[in-house]
């Protein structure tokens, strides 16, 4: 758990610079897309709280498993955490959304 706290904060910190913080998702431990460890849950509420944009490039989230995947199809119109194919449309996305 408090490893989980150290990771979300760090990302908070790399996001704070910037204003919002886009990453792959070979950044993030296994933990992070295995949802009942509680760590996409604890680092997405600290980007909600800081209302920083968050962008995640997922290529293939079923490739996470069914609940992660559903995760990512919760996630196509929230207004401060997405996942994406590419970068590309994450960066569009962030643009759009400074």
């Amino acid at each position: 758990m408090k490893q989980h706290t150290q990771l979300a904060s760090d990302l908070i910190g790399r996001a704070m610079e910037h204003g919002y913080l886009l990453l792959d998702e070979t950044e993030l431990p296994a933990e992070f897309f295995n949802l009942s460890t509680g760590l996409a849950g604890e680092v997405m509420q600290k980007f909600v709280n800081y209302q920083l944009p968050l962008a995640i490039v997922v290529r293939a989230p079923s490739d996470h498993g069914d609940r992660f995947a559903e995760l990512v199809h919760e996630h196509q119109r929230h207004p401060m955490i997405r996942f994406f194919a590419d970068a590309e449309s994450a960066n569009v996305w962030l643009d759009s959304s400074r």
